[in-house]
C-alpha cells in the first residue's frame, strides 16, 4: 500500500512509519516543516498527486497545558488537521486512520471507559481533540480512530525519559499518586496500526497496553527496572497545579479492540521492561 504519515516525525509517527516500512509499504512522510496541514489546497494538491490508499494522522499539538493560552492553535493542530485530512480521505476513497486520546474523557469516574462511553472533555486539549475525533466521523466513510494514552517510545521525550533524568539528579521525588491511566509504548501501538489496517473494521478503538497504575506507580516501577534506588513520595494532584485539568480515571478499556479479532496489547510492565533495557542497554 502507499501511506501518507501525517507527523511522521513524532514520537509515534517515527515507530508508525518504521513498522509500516518493515511490512515494505510505500510511505510519503510529511510534518508540519515540510508542509502545512492547515492549508486544506495545499495539502489537497499534494495528496491527489501522490494517491495513497491510506493516510494517517499522528499530527496533534500535544502540549496539554499550552494548549490553554494557544486555544486556536490547539483547535487548528487537534481539530482543523483532522477535517483537513478526512475531507482528503473521501475524496480520493482513502482508509484514515487518526490518532486520538484519553482526554476526551473527564475522568470523573474509577471504571475504565469503553467506546461507548459519552465524551465530556475538560481542557481546551481534551476539547479539540473531541473535535477532531468527529470531524472524522462526520466528513470521511473509511476511518479508524484510536485513542490512546499515557505514551513512551525511543524518539521524543516522554514520562520515563523525564523520570530517569529526574532520578539522577535529585536527592528524592514526588510524584502524583492520584491520576490512573495505562502506559502506552509506541511500537505496541505502531503494531496495532499494521494490523487495523490489514481489516476493514472501521471504527473507534481504544488501544493502550494492559493494566493501569497512577504516575507514582509508574515511577517506582522504571526506578526498580532502571536500578535506581532514589526515593520517591507520593503526593495529590493539588500538589502540583497545572493550567490544564487532568482526567483523575482515564484508563481506557480495550475489550472492543481484542473482541473484533485484534491481538491484545501486552501488560505495560512488560512493555516498560522492554523499553528499558534498550534504552538503558
Amino acid at each position: 500500500m502507499k501511506i501518507f504519515v501525517a507527523g511522521a516525525k513524532g514520537m509515534l509517527g517515527m515507530d508508525v512509519c518504521a513498522s509500516l516500512e518493515a511490512e515494505g509499504h510505500v510511505l510519503d512522510k510529511s510534518d508540519m516543516d515540510d508542509l502545512d496541514l492547515c492549508d486544506r489546497d495545499a495539502l489537497g494538491k499534494r495528496l491527489e498527486a501522490s494517491k495513497p490508499d491510506v493516510i494517517i494522522n499522528c499530527a496533534a499539538y500535544a502540549n496539554v497545558d499550552g494548549c490553554e493560552t494557544d486555544v486556536m492553535g490547539a483547535y487548528k493542530g487537534n481539530a482543523v488537521i483532522p477535517a483537513n485530512l478526512a475531507v482528503v480521505a473521501n475524496k480520493l476513497n482513502a482508509v484514515l486512520v487518526h490518532i486520538s486520546t484519553d482526554y476526551v474523557f473527564d475522568g470523573e469516574t474509577s471504571i475504565p471507559y469503553t467506546e461507548s462511553d459519552t465524551p465530556n472533555p475538560a481542557s481546551i486539549y481534551g476539547k479539540s481533540k473531541h473535535l477532531g475525533e468527529m470531524n472524522v466521523m462526520r466528513l470521511t466513510n473509511r476511518y479508524f480512530i484510536l485513542r490512546i494514552q499515557w505514551l513512551f517510545g525511543t524518539h521524543g521525550k516522554n514520562f520515563v525519559k523525564t523520570m530517569l533524568a529526574l532520578a539522577n539528579s535529585r536527592p528524592e521525588l514526588m510524584v502524583v499518586d492520584d491520576q490512573f491511566g495505562s502506559p502506552t509504548y509506541t511500537r505496541d501501538v505502531a503494531t496495532a496500526v499494521s494490523e487495523l489496517l490489514a481489516s476493514e473494521a472501521y471504527g473507534v478503538y481504544h488501544v493502550s497496553n494492559a493494566s493501569h497504575c497512577t504516575w507514582y506507580q509508574l515511577t517506582k516501577e522504571i526506578l526498580d527496572i532502571a536500578g535506581i534506588s532514589t526515593p520517591v513520595t507520593p503526593c495529590s494532584t493539588e500538589n502540583f497545579p497545572r493550567p490544564a485539568k487532568r482526567p483523575g480515571f482515564s484508563v481506557l478499556d480495550n475489550t472492543y479492540f481484542v473482541a473484533s479479532g485484534f491481538t491484545p496489547l501486552r501488560h505495560y510492565k512488560e512493555a516498560l521492561r522492554a523499553y528499558l533495557e534498550e534504552e538503558l542497554g
